[in-house]
């Protein structure tokens, strides 16, 4: 089981990515959000095949696909978290954080 929690950024939305590999080698998806579009997405996106996600060209697994119906901001880094969960519960990749500082600067 892997668990993912994502501070969206300035939106101040706050969501929870639970993804479970079962013994058919599907991973089962909790997505809880205070985001309107997330929660859209997690209520149709909740079952998947891991290893197809994981391994489709970026952009064409069936969540991305999915995420561009529900999803309004390109940037949002919910999408990919999603992956990550996936990722992890298929042992696919190691869970370790991913981070992002993001700073505007005079020139």
């Amino acid at each position: 089981m892997a668990k993912v929690k994502v501070e969206a950024g300035i939106c101040g939305f706050v969501s929870e990515i639970v993804a479970k590999q079962n013994s058919n080698r599907k991973v089962e998806l909790e997505i809880q959000s205070n985001c309107p579009h997330v929660q859209s997405l997690a209520e149709e996106y909740t079952e998947t095949e891991g290893m197809n996600e994981v391994f489709a060209p970026y952009g064409e697994s069936e969540l991305f696909k999915k995420s561009k119906l529900y999803i309004k901001h390109a940037a949002c880094p919910v999408p990919t978290a999603i992956m990550k969960a996936i990722e992890v519960s298929c042992s696919l990749a190691l869970p370790s954080d991913v981070k992002m500082e993001i700073k505007k600067e005079n020139e």
